[in-house]
């Protein structure tokens, strides 16, 4: 099985919920997340974001929901590190 250690989302978001609250949202998201979340522009209504994750076993599915209930939308994967389970 191959499971997904690191992961870096480009992310746009409205200002609210805050740059905190959204990164302690999403790491809520998996037991043992680590969320750095980088602001890279803001305009008038929107921020960018560059959000890395890490984790034993990340499910970018779920985080991509979570983005997208907090009024989020995922706009790429720029980065991911993957595991293979040794046999």
């Amino acid at each position: 099985m191959v499971t997904v250690k690191r992961v870096v989302l480009d992310v746009l978001k409205p200002h609210d919920p805050k740059a905190l609250e959204f990164a302690q949202a999403l790491a809520k998201v998996g037991p043992d997340y680590r969320v750095k979340l980088t602001v890279i522009e803001m305009d008038e209504n929107t921020e960018t974001l560059l959000i890395e994750v890490s984790g034993n076993d990340i499910d970018v599915a779920e985080l991509q929901s979570a983005i997208e209930q907090l009024g989020g939308s995922l706009h790429s994967i720029d980065e991911v590190e993957v595991q293979g389970d040794p046999d």
